[in-house]
């Protein structure tokens, strides 16, 4: 039977194909050589494309790897999403599925699933991948105010609202004081492990997350 719905036109696929292979020469050259030397003529010999079809989609190198990296986390998230679904199904928690699929885990122990989730940003901040293209974009971001507002919104403020959903669930469960701000509770271990990330003023390990969600539910004073 013939499908309902038509094929793209050659000249949408060719234009999708081309998009792919910049995010990919973007990503790859900032790894490789780092994103002072990653041009907009090297993209461009990378991905196989002339220089005029990148600007006819974007104004500066900047703005490339921006939409490059948007690309490359949508597609980690996903196939996270995936991964946790299959592990779901192999270990029969169908019920745990609805819960994790948008982003932080629910499994009523709020301290376990915070160290969990902080595990695996220390993982992406340790590949690089992830690492090079993230760096180069927080550091353009400095100086570049309207890069830096478009990375934090587009990137940034959607993962941080899943610490806030977290919370908020805490806070129904009565893990958490109800008169904490979760937006402003999040910073006490998300920022600390950027800054040190961001600085070079310490390692980045599971312990030291761990340590700060500890110290962020726990608090400094003797119990």
């Amino acid at each position: 039977m013939a499908s309902n719905n038509p094929a793209p036109p050659d000249s949408t696929r060719r234009s999708e194909r081309s998009r792919r292979a910049i995010y990919d020469a973007a990503i790859a050259l900032v790894v490789e050589i780092g994103y002072p030397k990653t041009t907009i003529e090297g993209i461009a010999a990378r991905a196989g494309v002339g220089k005029q079809t990148i600007y006819r989609w974007w104004g500066s190198k900047a703005e490339v790897l921006l939409e490059a990296f948007l690309d490359l986390s949508e597609q980690a998230a996903r196939t996270a999403a995936q991964e946790r679904e299959e592990r779901e199904d192999r270990e029969g928690q169908e019920g745990r599925a609805g819960h994790e699929s948008q982003g932080i885990p629910d499994t009523g122990d709020l301290a376990a699933d915070l160290k969990f989730v902080l595990r695996a940003t220390v993982d992406e901040l340790h590949d690089p991948a992830f690492e090079a293209p993230s760096r180069a974009l927080a550091a353009e971001g400095v100086v570049n105010e309207e890069l830096g507002r478009r990375f934090v919104a587009k990137l940034l403020e959607p993962q941080l609202q899943l610490y806030v959903d977290r919370l908020r669930s805490a806070q129904e469960a009565g893990q958490v004081r109800p008169d904490i701000d979760p937006r402003i509770a999040l910073e006490l271990f998300v920022s600390p492990l950027a800054q040190r990330w961001l600085q070079y003023t310490g390692p980045i390990t599971y312990t030291y997350t761990d340590t700060l969600v500890d110290y962020a539910l726990n608090g400094l004073a003797p119990r």
